[in-house]
This record gives structure tokens, sequence and C-alpha cells, in this order.
């Protein structure tokens, strides 16, 4: 074996060597297709994991006869140039259980295997790995470490051990870097190694990172392409090819560009090739823009001459027929076998306005100029629109993605990707459904906490059907949910979405909300009153400031700097209405040279313009707008609604994440097993009876009272849902029916620490009931709070819990009183364990 990390080793006989499980085919019941998977290296190419067949024997045997010698050495403790035809079949021949292995694959060649071997009448069991050469820092032993620790378990499997050389150190250190801490001895040159594979959370910690780096890589490889082929590229200016092709060569790919047309040997004055193999260079991205019962043969192409990327422009597939999701399905499993990742199909195509890229790989020819803000939509025709807004606008991007079908690359991938771009520091997504929200969850609330993350969710009554096959179903309340327990900023539509992105990609943000209107008109600073009253901010005392439509410069400048230096001001609006005949130029001038220096956010309303006009602009030697712009709007009102968005932000961004509320007096064992008989007896899950309604809440010191509740304290409403989408929602809302009617009801995603819950008590608009409302007693928080916290602990020992609803429960100010509860379970859907990294399956 090599002393690559991706290579590890085992002794040379197996525990189960003498007792080989007769063989099983890949077309037998018991092979585990829900094991494949399509998973991203850390290179960012992809490789296609599934359990090994019988049939895999000869390709083994070609990979075993690639690597080196030291390669074969560190795995078999020595030379073995062949396999022995009876270890091949052994190799390849396992029983999915005590015996398991997985393959890898890189186009028809497999590249890598990994297997373990249970210690009969034991729960450990050994694991070993061998990683073609010419693969090897790939990540791929780490990646097949991850599959197998995960099948072990489901197979009742508690520890791996390892043989490693003693020079084998590298290999050694694989083990400790994934968040596994082995017990290590040492006997005649050989490291034994011992570690339980239940996940830590180091190990958790450990695989996500992978991920990230893994899904970002894959991202870059696209949107950093140097070279690109236009696969149908065309001179008839009425062409996608052609309008492709244009643009990348006007906007000034700093590459060579290679258009590729069966007969034509030049498009656009560029010398042409009558396919991608017939390119006597390497191939970054290529693009296509071919008929759809095309596109399945140029894929195979571009997989052949090792293209790292696809920009499918194409459009006849899933969101046309069962015909066309099925040539999509086909297009992703070619490309992903062939290690490249696909954006589209039916998409507008990919931007990357970085100077040293340059890429506009779309049918659009207005492109931002270069900025901070990183967007990704869905749909390829408004994707159109958007460029040309965010231009006019002057609304810079540093990349935008049209994912169109989304059969591959998704928001997700773009949110990894955003995650540690340095030229990225707002992200704007413009989304129709949601693939997979458990993941757009856990990444966007680590995202948010560094970098604002601004949403426009269309399709609130269902997704397109295009997408319906891949669009998880979530109501709009679940949506909400999403978004608040992440951080990210709902707006209602895209013109908000750009208002925001406009101040958060080039002012600070609100510390505070107090708002100082500052200008020379009277009436629009009403208006700002007025807005700042409906979004909850405060104006600040002895403002609006109006300085008058005769007043010049100087007195503009004046009354600015007052607000920006005042302690009583978190944000200022300058409303600003061109004087007759007179030049507004030194207004501009005066603004932007204030907000350069400002450590407060500036909006304003100059000149009734929207976006970011030319006499507001600081702009970098490329043209890029740099942070102290200051953005326009067309009425305060917009501008003060951005700035209360950003202001919530603010709060969110800095409020303590908090912690996790620990019961260790909880008795889960005695709720554990009234769930394991009740499923036992009805293997689909039931209601359960008061009865065993009040054991299990009482295990976890929830105590209930069946008297009649009367009319003292506030009822509320506190339950928990498995959305099978989304994972376990915890609600909380007043009870009866006007909370009811009017949908007052909140909902946050666990895991909750001890401050969310409080955010989920005090959301709902009735919550001031809870505080003395006119007058009346205040009920015990402490006490609410308390109850949601064990509902928490409940939910996270006990997944088999369905749905849990205590209603109502009487708040009063000595504590909580638990009047009425329903309590159902099934099989367990929501898992709080991460599975190894994957693909989400063409569709």
């Amino acid at each position: 074996m090599s002393d690559d990390p991706d290579t590890e080793v085992t002794a040379q006989t197996s525990p189960a060597a003498d007792q080989p499980p007769a063989p099983i085919g890949k077309d037998t019941p018991n092979y585990p297709s829900d094991l494949e998977a399509d998973v991203v290296a850390s290179d960012g190419g992809t490789v296609h994991v599934r359990p090994i067949v019988p049939g895999d024997a000869d390709k083994l045997e070609q990979m075993h006869a690639r690597t080196s010698e030291r390669t074969r050495y560190l795995r078999f403790f020595g030379p073995m140039p062949r396999i022995p035809a009876r270890e091949l079949k052994r190799f390849v021949t396992v029983d999915y259980h005590d015996r398991m292995a997985f393959v890898v694959f890189l186009g028809a060649e497999l590249i890598a295997v990994g297997r373990y071997d249970r210690y009969a009448g034991k729960d450990d069991a050994e694991v070993a790995f061998l990683v073609e050469d010419g693969q090897q820092g790939r990540g791929l032993g780490p990646m097949l470490l991850e599959h197998l620790a995960a099948a072990a378990r489901v197979n009742g499997i508690k520890r791996f051990t390892a043989e490693v050389l003693a020079e084998n150190s590298r290999m050694v250190r694989t083990f400790i870097d994934a968040g596994y801490s082995p017990k290590r001895s040492y006997e005649e040159g050989v490291v034994h190694l011992e570690f339980p594979i239940e996940p830590t959370e180091t190990s958790v910690e450990v695989l996500y990172a992978r991920e990230q780096r893994a899904e970002a890589r894959s991202l870059e490889r696209l949107l950093t392409a140097r070279s690109v082929a236009v696969i149908g590229a065309s001179n008839d200016r009425g062409k996608i090819g052609h309008a492709v092709l244009r643009n990348l060569l006007e906007f000034g790919l700093a590459g060579p560009i290679y258009p590729v047309h069966p007969t034509s040997p030049h498009v656009s004055g560029v010398p042409a090739y009558p396919t991608v193999l017939d390119i006597p260079h390497d191939v970054d991205l290529a693009v296509l823009a071919v008929p759809a019962d095309q596109v399945e043969g140029v894929v195979e192409q571009c997989g052949q001459k090792k293209v790292r990327g696809l920009v499918v422009i194409s459009g006849g597939f899933g969101e046309r027929d069962e015909d066309g999701r099925t040539k999509q399905q086909d297009l992703v499993e070619t490309a992903r076998a062939y290690g490249m990742r696909v954006v589209g199909p039916n998409c507008l195509g990919v931007v990357n306005t970085n100077v040293d890229v340059r890429l506009n790989a779309t049918i659009s020819p207005n492109v931002p100029p270069p900025g901070r803000v990183g967007f990704f939509c869905q749909s390829g025709a408004l994707g159109v629109a958007i460029l040309a807004d965010a231009a006019s606008r002057g609304l810079g991007m540093s990349t935008f993605v049209s994912a169109g079908n989304r059969a591959d690359v998704s928001g997700n991938d773009l949110l990894q990707y955003w995650s540690t771009d340095d030229r990225t520091e707002v992200i704007l997504l413009h989304l129709e459904s949601f693939g997979n929200p458990r993941k757009f969850a856990r990444l966007t609330r680590g995202i948010g906490r560094l970098k604002p993350i601004i949403a426009v969710k269309s399709g609130r009554h269902g997704a397109k059907p295009d997408l319906a096959a891949r669009a998880a179903k979530m109501s709009d309340s679940v949506v909400q949910a999403l978004f608040e327990s992440s951080g990210v900023i709902r707006v209602d539509t895209l013109e908000q979405g750009f208002d925001l992105a406009s101040l958060l990609a080039h002012q600070p943000l609100p510390q505070g909300i107090r708002v100082a209107a500052v200008g020379n008109s009277s009436a629009l600073g009403v208006l700002v009153i007025d807005a700042c009253q409906e979004q909850g901010l405060q104006v600040a005392d002895g403002y609006p400031v109006d300085i008058g439509p005769e007043a010049g410069v100087e007195a503009f400048e004046e009354a600015l700097q007052q607000a920006i230096d005042s302690d009583e001001v978190d944000a200022i609006v300058a409303v600003f209405v061109p004087p007759v005949v007179t030049d507004s130029t030194p207004y501009a001038e005066a603004l932007g040279r204030l907000s350069a220096t400002s450590t407060k956010p500036i909006a304003t309303t100059f000149q009734g313009l929207s976006g970011v006009p030319k006499g507001l602009r600081l702009e970098g030697e490329h043209g890029e707008l740099r942070r102290g712009s200051v953005p326009s709007y067309p009425t305060p009102e917009r501008a003060v609604l951005a700035l209360a968005r950003a202001a919530t932000y603010y709060r969110w961004r800095h409020h303590p994440t908090g912690s996790i509320l620990e019961y260790a007096e909880a008795h889960r064992d005695v709720a554990r097993e009234i769930i394991d008989q009740v499923l036992a007896d009805h293997s689909g899950g039931r209601a359960l009876s008061p009865e065993e309604c009040r054991t299990i809440l009482g295990a976890y010191g929830i105590v209930g009272d069946r008297s009649d509740p009367g009319n003292e304290g506030v009822p509320v409403s506190v339950g928990l849902v498995d959305d099978p989408s989304f994972g376990v929602l915890a609600s909380f809302g007043l009870s009866g029916l006007a909370t009811e009617l009017f949908g007052d009801i909140a909902y946050r995603a666990l895991p909750l620490t001890d401050s969310e819950i409080e955010e989920l008590v005090k959301a709902p608009r009735a919550f001031p009931l809870l505080t003395g409302y006119r007058g009346a007693q205040p009920v015990k928080l402490e006490a609410v709070y308390d109850l949601i916290g064990r509902l928490v602990a409940l939910a996270e020992d006990l997944p088999e819990v369905r749905s849990l609803t205590l209603d109502p429960v009487i708040a009063t100010a000595e504590g909580v009183r638990v009047t009425r509860a329903s309590l159902r379970v099934g099989p367990a859907r929501s898992s709080n364990t991460p599975g190894p990294r994957r693909l989400a399956p063409a569709y």
C-alpha cells in the first residue's frame, strides 16, 4: 500500500478468510443498491461508489496491476504482483453484512476499493483500502471510510481495526484526521489501530469540512475555467450557440475559446473543430448548445476528452416530459461517471466577473460589473432579466449561476462555494423549490453568521412541473421556519432582493434601529417617518432634518456629518431632490465622501434613482464597486425597508447562539421501552393511549394535570412535528380559534438552543399576552422555555416520535400545566447521524 493517506493497510489474511460466503450478484435481492452514490472527490471531480459484485473481478485485477510495487507492499505487506485466483474470488464475494466492500469507479475504470471483515461473533471488524497510485491525493480513502463506517453501523458493527506498517505514518494520521481517536499498539513493525465508529462531534465536523472543500472545489472548476469549448457554436446570429460564443469573446475570457461545429472551419472568425475530441488542447469547461437528442453523445465525448465541467444550455429535458426526464438522468449519470459536474440543463449559464477569469458563458450580453454579490437562480428565462436589471442598477456581482432544471449543481453547491470565496460578501438566492432542505438549513446556519444570505422564494403554492420531481413538499410556514432558524433574510420580490443586496454589499450593517432622515425635502422626510413606524424602526431624536430646497452643498454635508457623528443615530436616509437649475454633482460627491468613512449605513433617494448611480459609486481600478458606494432608492419606503431587514439580520447575527439544554434526570429507557413495544406490535406506528403519553412525558419531567384548567393563566399550544422533507419542527402559539384562524404560530427547526427556544416563544404576534398585556399578570416564561426544552430533548432522543401536541398548556405566574396531550409514533424518519457524503441522485 502507498504511504499516501488515501490508502490504508491490513494484514495479509482476513479473519473470515476460511469461510467465504456464497457469491452474490448485483441483480440478487441482497445487493444493497441504496448504498450506491456519486461523491465529489477532494479535487472537485466526481466518482461513483457502490458495493462490490463478483463481476468486478477483472476490473479489480486490472487496478491491482496498475498499482506500484510500493503501493502493493504497503497494502499487502509484500510485493504481491498479482492477486491469487482464490483471493480475488474472496475479495469480490461478500455478504453485504459481515463482509462488505465498496468500489470506486471513474468512468469504466475501477480506481479504489475499501472493505471491512467482521470478526466472527464480535461487533468489530477489520478495515482496509487500496487506491490506485494515479488517483491518490483525491480523498478517496477517507471517503471510503465514511461509507464503510455507515454500512457497518447499520449492520451492528461498533468498532474498526486496522493493521498499518509503522513506516506508513501518513495512514495512521488519516484515521486521526477523520476525527477518530484510535488506540495504538506496536508489534514487529506493525501498528494495530482500534477505534469506535459511532460519529463524534469531531468526526462530524471533519466530514462536513471535507464536504465543503470538495463541493466548493467542484464549483471552482466550473467558475474559474481558463479554456472553454462551445459545442453547437454557430455563425447564425439567431442561434443560442452564436450568442454564447459572442458573449465569451466580448467579455474577454482569460484563455482560449474553442468553437465546435461539425462542418464550419471557423465560427465568428475563430478556428472551429468538428468535435470536442478534435481540440488539440485541454478543455476546462464545455458549454452545450445542441439539440437535446445530441446531448448524450456530446457528454460522452466530453468525458473522453477529460473536460472538467459542463454547462448545458440546451432545453428539451425534464422540463418537457417523461422522456426528457430520462434523457436528463442519463446526461447526469454519464457526466458524473467521468468526473464532471453539470450546470443545467435548460439554463442560462454562468458568469464570473473576476478580472483574472472574465467568464460569461451565458446567452445574455448584459453582465453586471465586478462586485460582492453572488447570485443563484433556477430559471433560465428569468436569469436574462436578472442580469439586465442588475447591470442597469450597477449592482456588482462576483459570480452568477442559473441552474435551470438543477439536475446536478444546486443552490446548496453554490452556498458551499461562496462560503469561502473571498470575492463574495453577500449571497442572493432566487429559489423556486428546495431539493435538500435539511442540508440547506445546516449550511445557512453556519454561513449566515459570516455572510448575509438573501432569499426570494417563489412558488409558494407549489413548484414548477419540471422541478416537482426533485422539490421537497414544504408548506410556506415550514419554509419560513427554515429561513428564520438559519438567519436567511427572506424578501417578497426580486426588486426587494436587489434593494437589500445593494445596501449589504456596500454599506456597514446598522447596529440599532434609530434612523436619521436628512435632506432638502420635508415631504420625503415625513415619508421616512411613516416607513420607519411601519417597519419597526425608530426615528432618531431631532430628525428628520430639512435643510431646505435652496440650501447649498455645504449645509447638506454638515447635516449628514452631524448624523454620522451622533451617538443617537444608527442609520441614515439621505433624501435629496435636486434643486431647479442646480447641478446635483457636488451633492453626490459630498455624499460619497462621507459614506467612504462612515461606520453607519447610508441609503439615499438621490434624484429618485434606483441602484448605485454613477455619481455615488466608488470604483476600483477594474470598475468594481467598492464599499462606501451609496445605494439609491426611488422612494423612501424602499430605503427604509432595506435598512429594517439589515437591522434584523444584524440582531440575529450577533445574538448569542446559546447552548443545547440537557436533562440528566430524564428516564430515556422508560420512554424507549414503550415506543419499542408499540412498534413491535404495530410496525407502521400508531397514536399512543393517554396512559402511554403520560408515561413518556413523565419520563422527561413533563407532568400533566387532567383537572379542569378553569380560566386562570394563558392557554398556549406547544408541539413537535416530523416534517418528511425538513426534519423535526417545534411549534409554539397561543391556544384558541383566533390564533388558528390567523395562523399566529411560530416554528423552528431542531436542534434548538436555549436562546433559540426563547426566540420561538417570542415570535408569535400574540406574545404580549404572556407578559402582562393590559394589566394582566405575566406568566413565568422560564417555565415555558423549560417545557419546550424538554420536548426538544425528547425529540432528539426518540426519532420515532412523528407528532406531539400539548394543547392547551396553561401558563401562569407559577409555572405551566399540561392539560391535554396527543402523541403519535412511527418508524424513525429523521436521523441525527449524518450519513456519508453523496450527491443527490440524478433524476
